[in-house]
């Protein structure tokens, strides 16, 4: 024994979105030192580098917070991001980091946050279905490898996400006074909701709010006020809601194709983390999404993330730099429902 002081080895894993951040520090067996909340960490909304400051910054408090020496060189960091859809743009960033901060860590990977979704609810992979303001699904195999379907944004896809259900209501209202065709339901709910949610007494007062004054956010709010009256039982809103549970069901189905084996013939069946708001009405979303996909798979699950993603970038940031770090994904992962045929 010389005496020579051997560092300690550290992982960590990073949170980031346009509101809020959020940092998790591990050692070598997997154990958690020390978790810190943040600022919003997006590039596309803070710009470079101000976002490798912020990083820079999370990672020294998690680095006091858990009683390590200041700058102390992680082995490994792990950044879930929203906003790091493009694998070169990821690969830039992640070059720039490494190059402005290089006593940051040793090895570092940028991953989207629907990525960092799947990596913190599975072990080796899964499928994450996402519906909030908008909807996509995305496919991690155990290889690393992604596939995906949706997230094109609200001009082009978003179907059974919030906008959706949103938009499609509008547009019956105004279908139906136009003449141009004949609601399935009365529109009497659906009105009330939507002028109720704009703060409007009719059509015309719905074009500055989806023009002059367009808040995607605004009319996604409409969608909890269209899920209060279905959960009381009107069946305009009831349909939409089936309606978008059938498209959510579609996602699913389109990433079937390249599903590995070993997936679909697990014991529990493929395994799906759902994510988003829209979730909180899976009660009106179930018929229509099993209708989709229940014919399709011989089982599956669909389970709630708990908690932050920074586990998740923290696991594939370690298995990136060689060392599985352990953990238990059970703990952030609740069960919404278990199909078998």
């Amino acid at each position: 024994m010389n005496g020579t002081h051997q560092p300690v080895a550290l992982y960590a894993g990073v949170e980031g979105g346009g509101s809020h951040s959020a940092i998790a520090l591990f050692d070598a067996d997997g154990k958690c030192l020390a978790e810190c909340q943040g600022s919003c960490i997006n590039f596309l909304l803070i710009g470079m580098p101000e976002t490798e400051r912020r990083i820079r910054a999370l990672v020294d408090d998690a680095l006091q917070k858990a009683g390590q020496p200041a700058h102390t060189t992680l082995r490994a960091l792990g950044l879930s991001l929203s906003g790091c859809e493009v694998d070169e743009t990821n690969e830039a960033f992640r070059q720039n980091l490494l190059e402005n901060h290089p006593t940051l860590t040793e090895s570092c990977f940028v991953c989207s946050d629907t990525v960092g979704t799947i990596a913190t609810a599975f072990e080796d992979g899964g499928m994450c279905l996402i519906a909030g303001t908008g909807s996509n699904s995305l496919l991690l195999k155990a290889d690393g490898t992604t596939h995906r379907c949706g997230g094109w944004g609200h001009l082009f896809g978003d179907e059974g996400g919030a906008w959706w259900i949103a938009h499609e209501a509008i547009k019956w209202v105004f279908d139906e006074d136009d003449n141009l065709r004949k609601p399935p339901h009365s529109t009497e709910a659906v009105r009330e909701a939507i002028f109720t949610c704009f703060g409007v007494t009719d059509r015309f007062g719905l074009l500055a709010h989806a023009y002059t004054k367009f808040e995607k956010q605004r009319f996604a709010a409409l969608c909890e006020h269209l899920a209060a009256a279905a959960r009381h039982g009107d069946p305009l809103c009831l349909q939409l809601f089936k309606e978008a549970g059938a498209w959510l069901g579609r996602y699913i189905a389109a990433l079937l194709p390249n599903v590995d084996k070993e997936m679909l013939s697990a014991e529990r069946g493929l395994q799906i983390v759902v994510v988003g708001a829209v979730f909180r009405s899976w009660p009106l979303l179930r018929d229509g999404l099993l209708e989709v996909a229940g014919p399709l798979l011989p089982a599956f699950q669909l389970l709630e993330l708990r908690g932050s993603l920074c586990s998740g970038a923290a696991f594939l940031a370690a298995r990136r730099a060689g060392h599985r770090l352990p953990r238990d994904c059970s703990q952030h992962t609740k069960l919404l429902c278990s199909w078998r045929q």
